[in-house]
């Protein structure tokens, strides 16, 4: 059923946040809608929890005001169906009810609700409760076009050198794990992460010639290579958390001894998160084969990266790696998502 004065279909660009009304009472149904459409919202309406299903599939709204007590599939039960599907697994559910017990609420939110308001309800209320709920979708809606975003950034880098498939990755997963040992709080692990796998970015503006060459380098072709961290920051910038994990992607080549680039910063002035990836970069990529060697055992590397614990890396954070890699799992379950697009 669609509300009044809302088209069955939706007219072409208007963006005009769509509120399903659940509500197996008309007067209440009507209400709700007439309400909604002078504050600017579009309406779909539905008057029990069967056809609640079908509208919420087929429309996609942008928020859900649900009834509890509906004939036939009750408010709970819409719910959990509703957080089942993918499609609808996000949008906001904001339960109406008389009921106002303990027990009441707690089945609503256990049922997967993100809001629960008690009838007769005030009308500033309910739509300043709409539009909380709006905010929070469309926040997570951004964080879900960055990391987009950020995962294929990767895998153009990835797609352009493919010796180095799923090294991205790999250095997000054990960023984060290292970062986890140094202590590092969520936010902090995430910002890790996401420079991880976003470290080598700026390859996108080196050659091919150069990125796959068998053999070593020469001055010019080291000099354009030593290009890739600035290139990098500068194509994060856009990104919305750049500020959290561009640094990590100018720094990530800087050494302890101030003998890196592009900036020779020194000891502590690099970045912690710079320093975190500087070191599981150089462990990836000695593990790995690459065009110009053969992979060297975990073992040779972690004697490598102890010989340059305090010249070329965090001398603390070596033996914090080292005792990472013993735990014979990663601990999943402790890492951001950006950690997590793949283990391989």
């Amino acid at each position: 059923m669609a509300g009044r004065g809302a088209p069955d279909r939706p007219v072409p660009g208007d963006t005009r946040p769509l509120v399903l009304v659940v509500e197996d009472d008309v007067a209440n149904r009507t209400l709700l809608e007439r309400l909604l459409e002078r504050e600017g919202y579009r309406t779909q309406a539905a008057g029990d929890g069967e056809a609640a299903l079908l509208a919420a599939g087929e429309h996609g709204p942008d928020l859900i005001l649900l009834d509890i007590g509906l004939p036939g599939l009750d408010g709970y039960e819409v719910t959990r169906r509703l957080r089942s599907h993918i499609r609808t697994l996000t949008v906001p559910i904001i339960l109406l009810t008389g009921r106002t017990g303990l027990d009441d609420v707690v089945e609503g939110l256990d049922a997967g609700a993100d809001d629960f308001l008690s009838k007769p309800f005030r009308q500033p209320e309910l739509l300043a409760r709409i539009r909380s709920a709006l905010r929070l979708r469309q926040a997570l809606a951004r964080m879900d076009a960055a990391h987009a975003a950020v995962a294929a950034l990767a895998n153009a880098v990835e797609a352009k050198d493919p010796s180095t498939e799923h090294h991205c990755q790999r250095l997000a997963n054990l960023a984060a794990r290292l970062g986890t040992q140094a202590g590092l709080e969520a936010a902090d692990l995430e910002a890790v992460a996401y420079g991880a796998l976003l470290h080598d970015v700026g390859k996108i503006g080196v050659p091919e010639s150069i990125l796959t060459k068998q053999g070593p380098l020469n001055a010019t072709e080291w000099e354009v290579m030593r290009s890739h961290p600035e290139i990098g920051a500068r194509i994060c910038e856009p990104l919305s958390a750049a500020g959290a994990f561009g640094p990590i992607v100018r720094h990530h080549h800087e050494r302890w001894d101030g003998h890196g680039y592009p900036d020779g910063l020194k000891g502590e002035a690099i970045p912690l998160g710079a320093r975190i990836v500087a070191l599981v970069d150089a462990f990836d990529a000695m593990t790995h084969d690459r065009p110009y060697r053969r992979a060297l055992s975990v073992d040779h590397a972690l004697r490598e990266l102890w010989t340059e614990a305090g010249t070329q890396f965090d001398r603390a954070l070596v033996p914090l790696f080292a005792l990472e890699l013993g735990h014979e799992e990663a601990r999943l379950s402790d890492l951001p998502p950006s950690a997590l697009l793949a283990t391989a």
